[in-house]
């Protein structure tokens, strides 16, 4: 008896052997829980390409946006843990942790794999506009509380988090004006019909460059090389401020650590891909590549961050 189940267990370790050896079979799947033509979506997109080379088979997005990314997170909360469907994850799912009461999914249902990029915003205001400065600004929103108005994509969105954490560090008192999207709020921002809003630099730098906007500081940690001379937030207003538009790639839950570690080698080497790493600094975009363990870690943090900004803002969670 023993033997036998000593040939059943060997067989069967045998069995799955093979089967991670010859990972993958079909091609891979990666969902973006975002519409199509966006920034994540075309960073998804080249990311797959140099993947699907990497990994030897075709690597296909598949958008599926709604919810504020929740239902393209549901889909790939619900799929097989074979590494065939991953997630290609961003900020906002973070955010989502701290302004929902309750989400469809936890962070037990996914597998960190690879911190993808990170990308900074930007304290912008109108040219033309009278706030010269840092300085300037934190002044008069002190002289006239409530009266400064910030605009945003949404309340739940980055632009509105940023500022969220921007005006709780410094003690500002400043009214947040959401829009359908941040296409119309930079649209008045550049209008004067608000007076300042963080965007990320993807968005923002060409009307930097045109003359249309001016650059106060940047969310990062350091200068950005596409705006040398804008000073970051943590060096000049509020140490320790950092704030990014991240993606990042999740699997389900349970995902064999054979198959993780061949989808990150596949992600590493494509983040190395020259081209790609190009096209991620002409919008000031920062190539990662980190290990799930990291990005995990990462994630943890970010969640913790947006909690205490959305309590520590009295913001309504829904």
């Amino acid at each position: 008896m023993k033997t036998i189940l000593k040939t059943f267990f060997l067989a069967s370790s045998l069995l799955a052997g093979a089967a991670l050896a010859a990972y993958p079979e079909r091609p891979v799947t990666i969902v973006v829980p975002y519409a199509p033509g966006g920034a994540a979506d075309a960073l998804a997109r080249q990311l797959a390409v140099r993947m699907g080379t990497n990994l030897g088979t075709s690597v296909i997005v598949d958008n599926r946006p709604g919810a504020s990314g929740i239902i393209g997170k549901s889909l790939v909360a619900r799929a097989p843990a074979d590494g065939y469907t991953l997630l290609y994850d961003a900020t906002p799912s973070s955010i989502n942790q701290a302004l929902f009461k309750s989400l469809p999914f936890t962070n037990k249902d996914f597998q960190p794999l690879s911190l993808i990029t990170m990308m900074p915003n930007v304290l912008v205001v109108r040219k033309e506009s009278s706030i010269k400065d840092q300085a300037d600004l934190i002044a008069r929103a002190k002289d006239q509380p409530g009266k400064l108005t910030f605009a945003s994509g949404g309340s739940g969105t980055v632009q509105r988090m940023a500022t969220e954490l921007y005006r709780q560090g410094l003690g500002l008192d400043m009214l947040h004006v959401p829009y359908k999207s941040g296409g119309p709020a930079i649209s008045d921002t550049m209008g004067g019909q608000v007076d300042v809003m963080f965007s990320n630099i993807a968005a923002c730098y060409p009307l930097i460059s045109a003359g249309k906007l001016r650059a106060l500081a940047i969310s990062s940690a350091e200068r950005s090389p596409l705006l040398p001379d804008v000073p970051a937030v943590a060096e000049s207003a509020l140490p320790g401020f950092e704030v990014y538009e991240w993606a990042g790639l999740l699997l389900p839950a349970g995902t064999p650590e054979a198959v993780i570690d061949r989808l990150h080698k596949a992600v590493v080497e494509s983040l190395q891909d020259e081209a790609l790493k190009q096209r991620f600094a002409e919008i000031g975009a920062q190539p990662i590549g980190n290990t799930p363990a990291e990005f995990a870690t990462f994630l943890q943090k970010e969640s913790a961050k947006w909690a205490e900004t959305v309590r520590k803002g009295k913001i309504k969670r829904q």
